[in-house]
């Protein structure tokens, strides 16, 4: 059943609050938005509203975790992240085992416009040397994504949707930290796609089969540590890669992936991301427009292909 992955991340620290009384929450007056709401209601004394006061929130919850705590410190993506500088030092730098929590990623975000849509966050934890990044691609790996994460005693984020995703894992599913999972594979172009736009991604390999173009799908939902082996060998097998993702081409998956392929094993490569700054609008009428839902990928994968 479709859902938010900010809504199973709601749903997976409620249950592991139960389990886990060293975990905390710290949010930004947005408990409603960041679905960390019932976990205040359950646990009000481990739930700490700070205002809106990011900067706050991210050297409080370093603190925290220097304590023994285990804090996920919670708002949207633009916000958190653009905190940077609290990040760097009072996280990162000290290695404060921190989860830090971004929502409303990308244009999917929907009407409230450019201002609230989360795409440079990747780019910005990317520079730094050791933050996990982790982007969950439906409900199943959201909620063991955040379990993981419980027990992980290194700084990290993890990016979360605010629309509704499909579901693309199987009750087999297992989460591997690190680890890309490849849903078919081809060998004609291979196509790596991060969160929100996994799924249309796996209809646009439907789709190019139709056309001849048989197409490898991996899901990155891991994008530090980067599942540079299975990358290598895609790229090894098909010849042309992909990246597909709700962010800035710069510094995202698409940079991740370039910086490893130029050094490593140079192949013909195509960043399907923003190139510009978001707008308001339907999260559908966003995905058309800018070339994220399946049609959109399976043109721009096929005109990739084709070219001599």
């Amino acid at each position: 059943m479709a859902k938010a992955t900010r809504a199973a991340f709601g749903e997976a620290i409620l249950e592991l609050g139960a389990k886990h009384p060293d975990l905390v929450v710290l949010d930004a007056d947005l408990s409603a938005s960041t679905m960390t709401r019932k976990f205040s209601e359950t646990y009000p004394d481990r739930h700490f509203n700070v205002g809106i006061a990011e900067g706050n929130m991210v050297g409080i919850g370093a603190g925290l975790a220097l304590a023994g705590k285990k804090p996920f410190v919670c708002s949207f993506a633009c916000f958190v992240v653009g905190r940077f500088e609290q990040i760097r030092m009072s996280v990162a730098y000290n290695r404060a085992p921190v989860r830090i929590v971004g929502t409303h990623v990308g244009i999917g975000i929907g009407e409230d416009g450019y201002s609230q849509m989360g795409l440079e966050d990747i780019a910005l934890i990317r520079s730094l040397p050791n933050v996990a990044i982790l982007q969950p691609g439906d409900e199943k790996e959201a909620k063991q994504t955040v379990e993981f994460l419980v027990e992980y005693n290194e700084p990290s984020y993890i990016r979360l949707t605010r629309q509704k995703l499909e579901d693309i894992n199987g009750e087999d599913y297992r989460f591997e930290f690190g680890k890309g999972v490849v849903f078919h594979e081809g060998q004609d172009v291979a196509l790596l796609a991060t969160g929100g736009v996994v799924y249309n991604t796996l209809q646009a390999a439907k789709q190019l089969q139709d056309d001849g173009v048989r197409a490898t799908v991996i899901n990155i939902h891991s994008i530090r540590p980067l599942d540079e082996e299975l990358i290598l060998d895609a790229a090894a097998t098909c010849r042309r890669v992909v990246t597909v993702e709700d962010h800035s081409v710069n510094g995202g998956l698409g940079g991740a992936v370039a910086e490893l392929l130029s050094e490593r094993r140079p192949t013909r490569m195509k960043r399907i991301g923003m190139r510009t700054f978001g707008e308001s609008g339907s999260p559908e009428a966003l995905y058309e427009k800018y070339g994220f839902s399946a049609d959109g990928i399976h043109k721009s994968v096929l005109e990739f292909v084709k070219q001599a």
